[in-house]
């Protein structure tokens, strides 16, 4: 009985001390939801979260100058244990001081354009992480690039930021220039030139405005447009009329244009919406909402406004074909507002409207 008792408590401790020894030496689980050993969140010497490599950039690097606003373009990361992930990307620019100027936020690309107002002629640096689920990986090296020396008038291309203070245009009346904003115009007499030294055949002519408001005075009210010379606007033969109609026009606020390819009289070299399109195109526009303007030429005329910048929500958008005549205007100048013509102040700039990020060309606007 007492050999029997004692190899049963020989047999309980041998028991327990495999137990013991089990619950010791068990792997650790993975928390659930996360693939695997990529998304540990253990932290890194670097801070970082996520068990990836590190992005490397691509484009601007190495000091590379800017006409414009540069588009950021990178490599992606890979895991670091093969596991397969939707990454997502973060873009950071910096200016000479180190402090953050732009942060993408969280994005689905490998390319960023930098939208932020960057400081003229200066280095910046950029980078670039990984991220997943709230976790992160390192930051990639620096890129860097010195920005925009501002605006420029050259050949068949002008760009004119007008938010650093200046133009590389002829200001005609009273414009104010607003710092970090642009170019108000403060009266209809108001209007800035810019004489292109290549007549651009084909091409864009494009802005930013804010200012705009609905039921304003005037009538055949101009937001920008073009012409052969300098004769008298309404009866030039190389006009484009961009309009957005005050309380005097039919209908007010209208967006419309016309655009005449070499003759004032002849009907077939001129190209402007319907009666019905324009009737049809009826906004109330937001004096405190920046709008993108772009009117494109060549086979076809065509005239749309986004809301609130170039990649908002397209409000209006017009295109005929104009394959009769060529816009060949020499000398080629364009304007921001309009001079006064035949009609009068009434259908001239429009008071108080603010412009920016002018851009004409015989390219797509390149930024």
């Amino acid at each position: 009985m007492f050999r029997s008792r004692v190899t049963v408590s020989a047999a309980a401790a041998l028991l327990a001390i495999a137990v013991a020894c089990s619950r010791q030496e068990a792997s650790p689980v993975t928390p659930s939801g996360a693939p695997g050993a990529a998304t540990d969140a253990a932290t890194a010497a670097d801070g970082s979260t996520l068990k990836v490599t590190a992005p490397t950039p691509l484009s601007p690097v190495n000091d590379q100058a800017q006409n414009g606003a540069p588009t950021l373009t990178a490599s992606g990361s890979t895991a670091k244990f093969g596991t397969q992930m939707p990454l997502q990307y973060r873009f950071q620019v910096l200016n000479e001081s180190g402090a953050i100027v732009q942060d993408s936020g969280v994005i689905s690309a490998l390319t960023f354009n930098v939208t932020s107002t960057l400081e003229f002629k200066k280095r910046h640096t950029w980078r670039v992480r990984a991220e997943y689920q709230g976790q992160f990986g390192p930051w990639s090296a620096s890129g860097s690039f010195i920005s925009s020396e501002g605006g420029y008038l050259r050949a068949n291309e002008v760009f004119d930021p007008l938010y650093n203070g200046v133009t590389v245009g002829e200001v005609i009346g009273q414009v104010t220039f607003l710092s970090g904003q642009g170019a108000r115009l403060d009266s209809t007499l108001s209007y800035v030139r810019y004489l292109i030294p290549q007549t651009i055949t084909s091409g864009e002519f494009s802005m930013e405005i804010m200012g705009l408001r609905a039921n304003a005075p005037g009538d055949k009210s101009k937001v920008f447009g073009m012409q052969e010379g300098t004769t008298d606007y309404i009866t030039n033969p190389y006009r484009v009329d961009i309009q957005y109609r005050g309380t005097a026009g039919f209908p007010p606020n209208a967006i419309t244009y016309r655009v005449l390819y070499g003759s004032e009289t002849d009907e077939s070299v001129r190209y402007e919406p319907t009666t019905e399109q324009r009737l049809s195109s009826v906004v109330a526009l937001n004096p405190n909402v920046w709008y993108f303007w772009k009117y494109t030429w060549g086979t076809q005329v065509r005239v749309t406004v986004q809301e609130g910048g170039p990649t908002g929500r397209v409000i209006y958008d017009i295109t005929r074909n104009s394959r009769n005549g060529t816009y060949n205007p020499r000398p080629h100048y364009a304007f921001i507002g309009t001079p006064t013509g035949r009609s009068g102040s009434e259908s001239a700039s429009i008071p108080g409207t603010i412009y920016r990020n002018v851009y004409i060309g015989a390219r797509p606007r390149p930024f």
